[in-house]
């Protein structure tokens, strides 16, 4: 999934940018609201992660905006203001989800997840291709009952195709669900990467290249 971090303390922007990258999330991060708003026209984010503190432009005028805009966008606001009062009205103003700091970096996580299913056609929580499954909440991949070594990218990959139910996935589909805006997009970071999943699946193969088109499962 792909989802942008609104956060002006840049450190705590920075450190939960690394921890979702590492749970094979494609993390863009900036530190104002109009910045934000830019980055949210742009790119079709699952979930923003919205500090409501912000400078310049505050978080509710961006939470505002971006839920009377036409992104599917989930939005799970992140701020100091934890009490009731506060979470409703963040709440009223059109987030998805409210969390209040300091908080469990699991919970943030689990939260992430949970409203990126909301922003898309449920997917069940195992998914299946022939002897391959993937389950998407302890991020596990199996063929034929052996669990597969994957990096959180390839798995990131993998369960894109395995979503798409035999559809085929472009390469720029790929790139912009499966990594951020520092990826270049003239690079072949697609390509290695599914020649690395391919080779960790084994025999016989199960990713297809469409010529021209992309690839499927």
């Amino acid at each position: 999934m792909r989802v942008l971090v609104v956060e002006d303390h840049v450190e705590l922007a920075e450190t939960i940018a690394a921890g979702l990258r590492r749970e094979g999330m494609a993390i863009d991060t900036v530190h104002d609201g109009k910045h934000a708003l830019v980055l949210a026209d742009l790119y079709d984010y699952d979930v923003v992660v919205l500090d409501r503190d912000l400078p310049g432009l505050h978080g509710d005028r961006v939470c505002e905006q971006l839920t009377t805009g036409d992104g599917r966008a989930r939005i799970l606001m992140l701020t100091a203001s934890g009490g009731i009062a506060d979470r409703v009205s963040g709440l009223g103003l059109g987030a998805d989800d409210y969390l209040p700091k300091p908080f469990a970096f699991a919970e943030l996580v689990a939260r992430i997840r949970a409203l990126a299913r909301r922003a898309q056609p449920a997917l069940p929580p195992v998914l299946e291709r022939a002897d391959l499954q993937l389950d998407t909440a302890r991020r596990i991949a199996t063929r034929g009952g052996a669990q597969l070594d994957l990096s959180a990218k390839e798995l990131a990959v993998l369960e894109l195709l395995m979503a798409a139910d035999g559809a085929v996935i472009s390469t720029e589909e790929l790139l912009s669900r499966g990594w951020d805006e520092a990826a270049d997009p003239f690079t072949n970071v697609v390509k290695v990467t599914i020649s690395r999943l391919r080779r960790k699946l084994g025999e016989p193969p199960v990713i297809e290249t469409v010529p021209g088109a992309g690839y499927r499962i």
